[in-house]
């Protein structure tokens, strides 16, 4: 069931100043071969049981191929200076022009990320140890906030499926729980006693094993920025933004299912899941459209974002309004 998804080759990323320019010549002279998936910035067992750790697999439905300058639906790439200086990041403010001055001071190297639980091989990686353990690829994405704005963001990453195979879920793993950094001396937003520090989130594993889900080092052929959550980071796509945790350094198999700094804050408000859906309004506002950041009109929303076909058959018999 599983389909071989494109991958852009490393050789297209170049700096965010020559990028578009250098897609276009590189597309017109046809010398390279598109590859990989279109790449985007928002305590029960589930209704349908997951696949056993023995038996995930990653599945796609087929592949979404971006073009030379946009997504796969033809919507073209938010500026880097739009997805750099327009960030929720709560661990430095709730201000979104604000996070990126805040964060300067982030030390992002070296950083490693502790990988456990539920594993039989755990282990400790540094960050520039997984990219050179892993292709690092560019992927194309749509990003949707849970507040109803969104952008097209380019990544670099690489498949979160491929670091688990290294430390293999025993048959026991239903979840993966990730963990952001805690550093309230480089972090002022850590002083709000509203959130249970640190921040935590969530996946059902066979989730994790969906290969859209990546874990991200960059941006615009660049290592990721402070604001936009380095230097590691997880990108869900078809997950509303909140989902996407910045700054990881724990990542535990878990058998029960994890309880993420969102559903502890305001469990009425955001579910475990945050599957994208028009359909389904947050309390205090409607889902059905959205801001694309940088225009000025309002679009549809796009039922999981876009992704329906890749990640449809993860919710079926679900009931998507419980389970929001």
């Amino acid at each position: 069931m599983s389909s071989k998804i494109p991958k852009i080759s490393a050789s297209e990323i170049t700096p965010e100043h020559i990028y578009l320019n250098r897609r276009k010549f590189m597309k017109g002279i046809g010398s390279l071969a598109l590859g990989t998936v279109a790449l985007s910035a928002c305590a029960s067992m589930p209704a349908v049981p997951s696949a056993p750790a023995s038996e995930a697999v990653a599945v796609e439905g087929p592949p979404p191929v971006a073009g030379a300058e946009t997504d796969e639906l033809g919507d073209p790439l938010n500026t880097f200076e739009e997805i750099t200086n327009y960030n929720n990041y709560y661990e430095f403010s709730v201000d979104k022009q604000a996070v990126a001055g805040l964060a300067r001071d982030l030390p992002v190297s070296p950083w490693s990320v502790t990988v456990g639980g539920l594993v039989n091989n755990p282990g400790v990686y540094d960050v520039d140890d997984l990219k050179r353990m892993f292709d690092i690829e560019e992927r194309i994405y749509r990003l949707r906030c849970v507040e109803a704005w969104s952008m097209v963001i380019p990544w670099l990453g690489f498949p979160l499926h491929k670091l688990l195979a290294v430390v293999e879920p025993q048959s026991e793993a239903r979840y993966v729980r990730f963990e952001t950094a805690y550093l309230p001396e480089v972090m002022p937003g850590l002083r709000s006693r509203f959130y249970e520090w640190p921040y935590t989130e969530g996946l059902r594993l066979d989730e994790a094993m969906n290969d859209l889900a990546i874990l991200s080092t960059g941006l615009y052929g660049k290592d990721m920025l402070p604001q936009n959550g380095a230097p590691i980071r997880l990108v869900v796509p078809w997950k509303y933004g909140f989902k996407s945790i910045k700054s990881i350094v724990k990542i535990d198999l878990v058998a029960e299912q994890p309880t993420s700094l969102w559903m502890a804050a305001a469990g009425n408000e955001y579910g475990f899941y945050a599957n994208v859906n028009p359909e389904v309004n947050h309390p205090r506002w409607s889902q059905a459209s959205e801001r694309r950041i940088g225009e000025s009109a309002r679009r549809a929303t796009l039922m999981f974002n876009g992704y329906e076909e890749q990640v449809a058959y993860l919710y079926e018999g679900m009931d998507l309004r419980a389970n929001y």
